[in-house]
């Protein structure tokens, strides 16, 4: 019987011909059955009518011959057509460019039948590329448009000093940075990508950062220790800042009083720290997951669970790797490594 379920788990590798050969043999079992039983009426027939022995082995001899030729030719072709089916596959979707013509009428059906396939995941396939298009065209429109309200009112409530009105500035900031965070969502999940790849300062965009955070350090009465760094790294300047700027917000909105620390290592790796909560154990391994809480985001009731999977999909396209220390009650470390290999042509 065809083990299909561990062909699905090799993919695409090349099978060994004598796993081909397997897969043929028991094709053509019935085949087999049918010449044995053939055989076994002749050699009944035979023994009845008293036949010389020498002119049956004969005869027998040159049937076997023949049905070995037979089969190595018939085997030739089976792996050669394997061998094209599996050209196919690794370029599907161009199916109907380079099937093979039928040689049965069950082929000429299957074919038939996975054209119509092909044809309705095509009409599918542009149908909700359309829908996503136009999907992203309105929530882009919606939250550009979303920024000249939260603009006003964050004017309106920096004309008078009172403590009701910084609270209702710090919820605006948050506001803000969740429309900024579904932007990039969207941007990210586009087919298209505007990522501009070159050198940037790395001191620059940590002090963009820092400057978009420095009223939440202040009202968080956190300290801040940061030393200037020289280092420049290929990164795309606007990504990089968005992955800084949600580790900001995460050891803002996880560390209730102590300090965060930024420091650069000479091998590239940034590291932001805090003297915050902390993460579980159980939770460290799960923490860049969609969606995922954790233990602190139940108990925070205002955790996402998009901010670091957005950091972890967005350093996964600028090539950076991100990772994270933490102990429970002590803080958390991340870790942005910004290194990139030399190429040199040769």
């Amino acid at each position: 019987m065809y083990d299909m379920e561990a062909r699905r788990g090799t993919g695409m590798k090349e099978e060994k011909w004598y796993h081909l050969l397997k897969y043929f043999l028991w094709q053509h079992r019935w085949q087999g059955a049918l010449c044995g039983a053939f055989a076994g009426v002749f050699a009944l027939i035979f023994t009845l009518y008293d036949l010389e022995t020498e002119a049956v082995l004969y005869a027998s001899g040159l049937c076997l011959l023949l049905g070995t030729g037979a089969l190595t030719v018939s085997f030739s072709s089976y792996c050669r057509e394997h061998r094209q089916r599996q050209q196919i596959l690794q370029n599907v979707e161009l199916l109907s460019d380079n099937i093979p013509k039928p040689r049965t009428l069950a082929e000429a059906d299957y074919q038939e039948m996975l054209v119509k396939l092909k044809g309705a995941y095509d009409r599918n396939l542009t149908e909700w590329q359309k829908e996503r298009r136009e999907s992203m065209d309105y929530y882009t429109t919606w939250v550009h448009q979303i920024k000249t309200p939260i603009s006003v009112m964050r004017m309106m409530l920096r004309e008078e000093d009172k403590e009701e009105y910084r609270e209702l500035l710090e919820q605006l900031f948050w506001v803000e940075q969740y429309v900024g965070m579904a932007l990039n969502w969207m941007r990210l999940g586009s087919d298209s990508s505007d990522f501009v790849f070159e050198e940037c300062s790395l001191d620059k965009i940590i002090r963009q950062a820092l400057h978009k955070y420095a009223s939440q350090f202040v009202r968080s009465k956190i300290r801040l220790s940061y030393e200037a760094t020289e280092v420049s790294v290929l990164t795309d300047e606007k990504w990089l800042l968005f992955i800084i700027e949600q580790l900001l917000s995460n050891a803002v909105k996880y560390t209730k009083k102590g300090s965060v620390s930024i420091t650069v290592t000479p091998d590239k790796v940034l590291r932001i720290a805090d003297t915050g909560i902390g993460i579980a154990p159980e939770d460290v391994p799960r923490i860049f997951e969609k969606g995922f809480t954790g233990y602190n985001g139940r108990a925070d009731k205002k955790s996402t669970g998009l901010g670091l999977y957005l950091c972890r999909l967005t350093a996964e396209k600028l090539s950076h790797r991100i990772s994270v220390e933490s102990r429970v009650g002590e803080g958390t470390v991340f870790l942005l490594d910004l290194h990139s290999d030399e190429l040199w042509v040769e």
